[in-house]
């Protein structure tokens, strides 16, 4: 049975593997140094840090094999003459029936896309006197395996297997992987909702919990052939990316209103998938961070960074209000040669709080990155705007299955390059075809209420659910008319200038807690974090090379997303190419 559903290849577990890009292409693959001799490959090389341990708790994330790894380091520990007592989590879970009963007030409607975030533990969906009731064996090594190993009682060392997100999914779309404690199989949008709202808040939380026990991080995303570092070193790693420069590694997905932009010019996509329509640029719920030691990679969740440095990350007023939730996320919505994204809104403040358990809403903006002439994007009402007459169409379409004329309701405007679109919550939008778009926005990243699709089917030929009532809940009828081009796009203007280099304030709304600039320059240009982190991207221009205050020096080529950590202090960016280089910059305000 194939154990992963996708057209996107894995990522290699060596640099050998891994297509080395020049300057100015866009690397898929982007690692940090972890220094000589810190990343370890195959179960042979863990099992021979097990041995001599009595017990071993090999805990970690959704997703993985566990039977498979079991059975690997039991052939490993068998060979070097070792007796081995293995026992499985999935054993001591509470029953099916339970399990349901526990995480259904989360769930929502069967059928719709959200759920609320769960106050449940991990713990919870564990048969307590199980857990309590392992002991070692008498001989050999007991080795106690799975989701929630390191619940049980024994003290002992914990061995931790993360799985990169993108993998979860791919595994869930091909039947492997499920989610805790169900036996049966839901359609994988209730089974991602379920992830999303359930496992992952458990497993987050989890993780952090038992952080101080871990001793060894293991990527379990080859399956047959893992990588592994102890704590220590991958803390070393974590503790140079806060201080310093960091990008995540982005991921990939095709959708219904897809375009062609990121397959012509992003190497080492499948090109033939039938569109990219999302690139997880940093929508750090989603992404993982990659090592490298001795031409060997080792991925781990970005939560890792965020567990262990929040402050140095996000400077200590930002940490103060966000925790060690990173708050600003950069995604390409490519609709080049495709099609338009559904009409939508997003949630109010108060609504994603108390239906979804969000603390934050999904308070958006659209940079345009890159745009055919002629494309559109819908923003705000039209002036004569009847709500009541809007729905009626929206719900008479839906019935009938038949297009409405939506610029009769909605704005379209001409989309140019650089322009910014403002979208707090409630506003009514759109991004039309032939654009790409870097959306910059607050992490939240779900919460869509569509209200018109455009009459269209997915990509597995099915209705996208459209979401009328949850959209008039949270619309504001008054972004309309003239008010729109006042208040909704950015009104550019330099802030800052210099012999070679500008700073350009491009202004959000009011509403978004983030802030844009455009840094412009043909050389060289010095920033100050001032407390914040930046999260960066080269929007025009080859490449560039960052040098941070502490030492460190990166390229970042045309495209790549970045971020400096508030405790960089102060940062340089090089020009690398013949013309002016323009660097888009977010920052909490």
């Amino acid at each position: 049975m194939n154990w992963r559903k996708t057209t996107q290849p894995l990522m290699p577990a060596t640099t050998e593997a891994k297509q080395l890009t020049p300057a100015g292409t866009y690397d898929i693959y982007p690692f940090a140094s972890l220094g000589a001799g810190n990343i370890h490959r195959g179960y042979a090389s863990l099992a021979e840090w097990i041995m001599g341990r009595q017990v071993v708790l090999i805990d970690g994330y959704i997703g993985n094999d566990w039977e498979y790894i079991g059975s690997s380091l039991e052939k490993e520990l068998a060979a070097a003459g070792m007796i081995v007592n293995i026992v499985y989590t999935s054993t001591m879970l509470k029953s099916p029936a339970e399990v349901e009963a526990l995480v259904a007030p989360f769930l929502g409607e069967k059928g719709a896309v959200w759920g609320k975030r769960a106050t449940i533990t991990l713990r919870d969906l564990f048969d307590d006197v199980q857990l309590k009731g392992i002991a070692p064996a008498a001989e050999g090594t007991t080795l106690i395996i799975g989701t929630g190993a390191a619940l049980t009682a024994i003290d002992a060392p914990v061995v931790y297997i993360d799985l990169p997100k993108n993998e979860l999914q791919y595994r869930m779309r091909a039947g492997v992987a499920n989610n805790l404690g169900k036996h049966h199989r839901d359609d994988n949008q209730e089974t991602y909702k379920r992830f999303y709202f359930v496992d992952w808040v458990l497993l987050n939380a989890h993780k952090q919990q038992i952080l101080p026990r871990i001793e060894v991080i293991a990527d379990g995303q080859w399956k047959d052939q893992l990588t592994w570092a102890t704590q220590a070193a991958v803390s070393q790693g974590l503790q140079q990316l806060a201080g310093n420069a960091f990008r995540v590694r982005p991921w990939f997905e095709a959708g219904a209103w897809g375009g062609d932009w990121m397959k012509e010019n992003i190497p080492g996509l499948n090109k033939e998938e039938v569109n990219y329509a999302w690139s997880f640029e940093m929508i750090v719920p989603e992404n993982g961070l990659v090592f490298e030691s001795d031409g060997k990679l080792l991925e781990i969740a970005f939560d890792w960074l965020m567990m262990k440095h929040a402050k140095e990350v996000l400077g200590q007023q930002d940490e103060q209000r966000f925790g060690i939730d990173f708050p600003i996320r950069f995604d390409f919505l490519d609709t080049f040669d495709g099609g338009n994204l559904s009409i939508q809104c997003h949630p109010r403040l108060d609504y994603i709080r108390e239906n979804f358990g969000e603390t934050i809403t999904q308070d958006e903006t659209y940079y345009m990155l890159d745009c055919r002439p002629g494309a559109k994007v819908y923003l705000g009402f039209q002036e004569n705007i009847d709500p009541a007459a809007f729905r009626n169409a929206l719900e008479e379409s839906v019935a009938t299955n038949q297009p409405i004329d939506i610029e009769r309701y909605v704005q379209a405007h001409e989309a140019h390059k650089h322009e910014l679109f403002l979208i707090p919550n409630g506003t009514v939008h759109s991004s039309g075809k032939d654009n790409l778009v870097l959306e910059i926005s607050a992490t939240p990243y779900i919460f869509t209420f569509k209200m018109y699709d455009w009459v269209r089917l997915d990509l597995n030929g099915k209705p996208r659910p459209i979401n009328i009532d949850h959209a008039f809940k949270n619309l504001d009828f008054s972004r309309k008319g003239a008010k729109v081009q006042e208040e909704l796009i950015s009104k550019q203007t330099v802030i800052e200038k210099g012999a070679d280099w500008q700073l350009v304030h491009v202004p959000t709304h009011a509403e978004h807690f983030y802030d844009v600039h455009r840094i412009e320059f043909n050389s060289t240009v010095d920033v100050a974090t001032d407390g914040k982190c930046h999260v960066l991207m080269l929007v025009e221009g080859k490449s560039v090379l960052v040098e941070t205050a502490n030492g460190l020096r990166q390229r970042y080529n045309y495209a790549e997303t970045f971020a400096i950590p508030a405790a960089a202090g102060s940062y340089r960016i090089i020009n690398e190419g013949d013309a002016t280089a323009k660097v888009v910059k977010a920052f909490v305000k």
